[in-house]
């Protein structure tokens, strides 16, 4: 049984007046292989990108493309993932509680896989071409809830909103003061996590690990940044 068919059952609940977070609650314990496939982590994160995109008052074609572009759903199981999304994002109340009950999916060693869906939160939010500050304001909620911490939240900012204040030493994670060396080591960390291959090890679906490139050209950069300055 896939997780959409999970999913599809999941919601004839709706019918009965029952709400999505009390659904993701009922499944929550439905785990497939890891959290990244249960069934409660796919209802919240449609959620959550749901919210994103209703945080600027209003969900934009464009927003609805980039979600479904980057959150993988099968041909035939589009009508049940759009039941979740059109259902949730009526409004942005309560996005504080799915971004919460995702984060508690990954306790210890799902860092990474949350800055992967902070990243598809801002793809979704930079869709229709602007940045408003309510979509701000949602998303440094978001990466607080995760644990991601600040200096993480204004680097993906720096990344994907033309114009924002941009610190190489937040992109690569690393303190101002810390010694070249150290910076250098966590350069060559951030490119091998940013390797397609470990990406969709990770579980991140095909066509979001095109934000690599991305993401790989802003590490680069960084570094080059700090190792010219601190050559100079």
């Amino acid at each position: 049984m896939s997780i959409w068919t999970r999913i599809n059952d999941a919601l004839a609940a709706l019918a009965s007046g029952e709400g999505l977070s009390a659904i993701f609650d009922r499944l929550r314990g439905m785990q497939m292989e890891s959290p990244e496939r249960s069934v409660g982590f796919t209802i919240a994160v449609i959620a959550l990108g749901a919210k994103m995109a209703k945080a600027d008052g209003q969900v934009t074609r464009n927003e609805v493309t980039a979600f479904r572009q980057l959150f993988t759903i099968p041909p035939e199981e589009e009508a049940n993932a759009a039941r979740v999304f059109n259902l949730a994002r009526q409004d942005v109340a309560g996005f504080d509680s799915y971004a919460h009950k995702i984060a508690a999916m990954f306790p210890e060693d799902g860092h990474q896989t949350l800055i992967d869906l902070l990243e598809g939160l801002f793809t979704v939010a930079m869709a229709d071409g602007e940045y408003h500050p309510n979509e701000d304001a949602f998303l440094a909620e978001v990466a607080q809830i995760f644990g991601l911490g600040d200096p993480c939240f204004r680097s993906l900012r720096a990344r994907f909103v033309e114009g924002a204040p941009r610190d190489p030493y937040d992109v690569l994670g690393v303190a101002n003061g810390a010694p070249l060396a150290d910076i250098r080591a966590a350069w060559k960390q951030a490119v091998r996590d940013s390797h397609p291959d470990r990406l969709i090890a990770r579980g991140v679906p095909p066509e979001a690990v095109a934000l690599a490139s991305r993401r790989m050209i802003d590490i680069n950069a960084a570094w080059a940044e700090i190792n010219g300055k601190r050559a100079a």
